[in-house]
């Protein structure tokens, strides 16, 4: 083995031990984080707002998975395939006319059946 090669081993190493140990590191940093009492508080009231909020749209956003469901279950490529006007960009999908989807969720990045 060469100088150089030996070298080229060496740093390779050392490579590996900066990455290895800056990765120890970071989890010990994140476990610190995620354990303090403050931020599991503030974890709980992002949880809790998600599954409030979610419970109020789902009476909402039902009839469009129901439609979608249906859709898939009959293979009703029309419906599957059916541009939402107004949809930026448009090739965003809606399942049915884009007259029965309330103007609220038109504009939406995902669509809200899914």
């Amino acid at each position: 083995m060469t100088g150089r090669d030996e070298e080229q081993r060496v740093r390779e190493a050392i490579r590996g031990h900066v990455r290895t140990s800056a990765f120890a590191e970071a989890e010990k940093v994140i476990s610190a984080l995620l354990s303090d009492p403050g931020v599991q508080e503030a974890r709980a009231q992002v949880e809790a707002a998600e599954t409030q909020l979610g419970t109020e749209l789902r009476a909402h956003l039902q009839p469009f998975q129901d439609r979608y469901d249906q859709a898939v279950r009959d293979g009703d490529a029309a419906v599957l395939t059916g541009i939402c006007a107004g949809r930026i960009p448009r090739v965003l999908r809606c399942p049915g006319p884009a007259a029965s989807l309330p103007r609220a969720y038109t504009h939406w990045g995902a669509m809200p059946w899914l």
